[in-house]
């Protein structure tokens, strides 16, 4: 059976993760859901739900892995006592393990970031009882022998598994992007293979809403 969202009124929904989520919602331009994937969501949800009086949140940053979540769990989830709380993070985990430099962030393996994972789902389930999302970490990505893209299949696994154990609202954007990409070149998606064009973030919103029922 199909996971879906119930929402109501005065609840609050969490977005957590990276650059993705982050979008620049800090700037002035595009307080407080950013530019990009979650303003789609937040939207869309606040006009088909106006009397719900939703409260929603982004505390995306920029750069992050799952370590940098849990260096901040505490005041960036916990605290806002999340209804429902979605996390798409782990692009930044994998990448880290093919840069170079002295200065370079350590990079997160699959056992740490499993773990970690596990840690503060558990966490969150236990002191706010919220309702999960769990998103995919994601490339646009063709080509299957790309090393960044082939390690971080790894990772989709380790998300998945999560979702199931933890009856999260699983939202597959790497087999979506896989399907979509043989019809949409990864170009035209993204310039790095990582960061969603404007239009792509919209598109991550539908699966997002779709996945959750709430499209």
């Amino acid at each position: 059976m199909l996971k879906k969202l119930d929402l109501k009124t005065g609840q609050t929904l969490l977005f957590i993760g990276d650059s993705i989520t982050d979008a620049d919602r800090n700037s002035r331009a595009y307080k407080p859901f950013g530019y990009g994937y979650v303003h789609f969501i937040a939207n869309h949800l606040l006009a088909a739900y106006p009397a719900h009086n939703l409260n929603i949140i982004n505390t995306g940053i920029g750069g992050n892995t799952i370590r940098d979540l849990k260096n901040r769990w505490q005041t960036d989830c916990i605290d806002h006592n999340p209804d429902i709380l979605s996390v798409l993070i782990g692009v930044n985990d994998v990448w880290r393990q093919f840069e170079r430099g002295f200065l370079s962030p350590k990079p997160v393996y699959p056992e740490e970031y499993k773990a970690t994972y596990v840690s503060l789902l558990s966490d969150v389930k236990a002191k706010c009882n919220s309702r999960l999302v769990i998103c995919d970490p994601f490339m646009f990505c063709d080509d299957f022998s790309n090393p960044i893209f082939k390690q971080l299949r790894l990772y989709i696994e380790i998300v998945r598994m999560l979702a199931a154990n933890f009856d999260a609202v699983l939202v597959p954007l790497q087999s979506l992007i896989d399907e979509q990409i043989k019809k949409v070149p990864a170009q035209n998606w993204s310039l790095d293979m990582v960061h969603p064009f404007l239009w792509a973030h919209a598109w991550l919103a539908q699966q997002w809403l779709k996945a959750t029922g709430l499209y």
